[in-house]
Formats: structure tokens, sequence, C-alpha cells
């Protein structure tokens, strides 16, 4: 009894730490990274008004959508304890609290979107330091036994690691084929251990994802879905040029310009790259005037950057810039002359 006493105070021990480890980050975002800037006032163009600090809290997500997409590049030629999970995770936390910081000039953060960033980054910090302990132990482990040359299965969960950082692009991760990539992976297996090895953890890890994307798909079905639309304003560009985008509706001509409705995410990155460079202007976008992108450089830091993030396994840096909507297409159109290279454009 004493000592079943003993391993139950020592399980509570390390629950206690974990539960203090993971709501470290968010006590201090929202303790020490506070903004002190007053919102300007804003005159809408478009019939659509969503809330302005949409543009940098919706950086977080795609944080982890870019992790992936490291994670998916270094273990390419790789393996999995190449990838510093530790330097995902801080890039996490020290970007949101510069956004969290930053978006007081933008208004107020409301307790949804709060409770959103704070719930996807423990999240994220969790999956992350459970899969760098597997993979910096018994992963680094079976890589030894294997050997420098890859197995069959590493190049397998590459393709899969490769193939959901695209998905994430334009669609929600819940949805998702977890079960498929599982299955692939016990098909494709040979008796080598490293495949057996990477066919169990990964079909573990696969198959405990779509239990976990089960339930979210059901939490969002019952509360709705986000809207896959945008509308904004746009001068100097023939409605010719409008309507022949695919995607693309016009609602309605105004003194300023066309009011339009637009795809969001990836979809609407491709297309207001494409106007800009035709000479576009954007006036209005979801009743805004700031928005932000992201693009990449080979420089470590760019003037004007809200922050500079290293890229594992590319080399290279993310940039943040927020400007204001009506000198987003000039910025896009300057990318080249700056050695940039235009990643997402984050809507509202």
């Amino acid at each position: 009894m004493r000592a079943l006493g003993r391993f139950i105070k020592r399980a509570l021990l390390v629950v206690l730490i974990l539960v203090i480890g993971l709501a470290s980050p968010v006590i201090y975002v929202e303790t020490m990274c506070r903004g002190r800037a007053t919102p300007a006032p804003s005159a809408p163009l478009s019939g659509e008004t969503r809330p302005e600090i949409r543009t940098l809290l919706t950086y977080p997500e795609w944080h982890i959508v870019h992790a992936y997409d490291d994670y998916a590049e270094v273990i390419r030629e790789g393996d999995p304890h190449d990838f510093s999970y530790l330097r995902a995770i801080f890039g996490y936390w020290s970007s949101l609290c510069t956004l969290t910081t930053q978006a007081a000039s933008l208004g107020e953060i409301d307790a949804e979107t709060r409770q959103l960033v704070h719930v996807i980054g423990v999240s994220f910090t969790f999956e992350m330091l459970m899969k760098a302990a597997y993979e910096e132990t018994i992963g680094r482990a079976a890589t030894l036994i294997r050997g420098p040359r890859h197995a069959r299965l590493d190049h397998l969960s590459a393709q899969q690691a490769a193939a959901y950082a695209a998905f994430l692009q334009q669609v929600p991760w819940y949805r998702y084929d977890f079960r498929g990539d599982a299955a692939a992976l016990n098909q494709v297996a040979t008796d080598a251990f490293r495949d057996r090895e990477r066919a169990f953890s990964l079909g573990l890890e696969h198959l405990a994802r779509a239990a976990y994307a089960d339930v979210i798909a059901q939490a969002v079905a019952a509360t709705g879905y986000d809207d896959l639309t945008l509308q904004m304003v746009v001068s100097d560009l023939p409605v010719e040029t409008l309507t022949g985008t695919d995607g693309v509706r016009v609602i309605r001509e105004t003194s300023a310009g066309f009011e339009v409705e637009t795809p969001r995410y990836r979809e609407l990155t491709r297309i207001l790259a494409d106007w800009a460079a035709q000479g576009a202007t954007f006036l209005d976008m979801a009743g805004n005037d700031q928005i932000m992108f992201t693009a990449t450089s080979d420089a470590a830091t760019q003037d004007g950057a809200l922050a500079n993030l290293p890229r594992q396994g590319y080399g290279d840096t993310r940039h943040l810039f927020l400007v204001p909507v009506q000198d987003l297409a000039a910025a896009l159109r300057t990318l080249d002359a700056r050695g940039l290279r235009l990643e997402h454009i984050h809507d509202y």
C-alpha cells in the first residue's frame, strides 16, 4: 500500500508539473503582453464588417500549419528528431505575445478569440512535447538500429506529412483522413524494425488524431462553420477582370470601386496577389483598413516586420507585416525588389 501511495503521489506531481508548464505561457501572454495603443476610428466601405484584430489573431492557427510544413520539410531527407519541437512551441507563444500587444491598436480582443488561441496553443504545445519525448528517445533509437538509409515508412511518412501540410492550407485539420494514413502505413510496412516501429507509433498517433477530429467536427457542426467568403472594395481593375476570377462575385459598383465577394484562406492570397500585379488598389476589406501578411526571405530580419521567425528545413525566415489595406497592393508589387516571397495574406 505504501508503494502504491508513493506511485500515486509521484503521478499527481507529474500531472501538476505538466499542468503548470502548459498554463505558464497562457499566464505570461495574458499578463505581460498588453498593448496600450488606442484604435483609430474607421469608416467602412464594404457591407460586411468583421473585427479587425482577427487579421493578427488568425496567425496562431497558421503558425501551427507552418510548423507541420516545416516538419514535413525536415523529415523529407532527415529524421523526426532533427526537427526542433521546442523552437516550434516558442515560436507560437512569442508570436502570440507580439500580436496580442499589437492588437491593442486595432481593437479589443474578445473572450472567444482569446480562448481559441490559448486552447490551440496549449494543445499544440502538448502535442509537440509528447512527440519530442518519443522521437528523441525511442524514435532516435529506432533510427540507430535502422542505419543511415531511410526505411520504406520513413519515405511514406514524409509524403504523408507533406500532404497533411498542404491539406491544411485550405481545409480545417479535422477533415483530414488520418485513418487512411494509418491504414497506408500498415499496408506498406515491411518486416524491418524501423517500418514496424513507424507503423505502430505513427499509426497510433493518426488514430488518436482521428478520434479527436471526430469530437471537434461534431462540436463545429453544432456551433456553425466559419464563413468561407469575404467582402471587399477594389478599384483600378475592369469589372471583366473581377468577374473572370474563379470564385469571385461582384456585388455592386460604388463611387470608390467595386464591392466584391471572394473566397478566403489560401485562395484569397492567390487572388489578391494576381489582382495587385494587374494594378489593383484595395480600399476596404470586411470593413477594415489594416491587414497583415507574411512573407519569407533569406534575410534574418526585415524593416517594418512585427516579427521574424526562422523556418525549419527551409533555411530562411518568415516575416510578419501589418499594413494599411490601401497600401497592400503596392506592398505586394514591391516584394521581389525587397527579396521577399509572399506566403499568406491574413484575412479576418
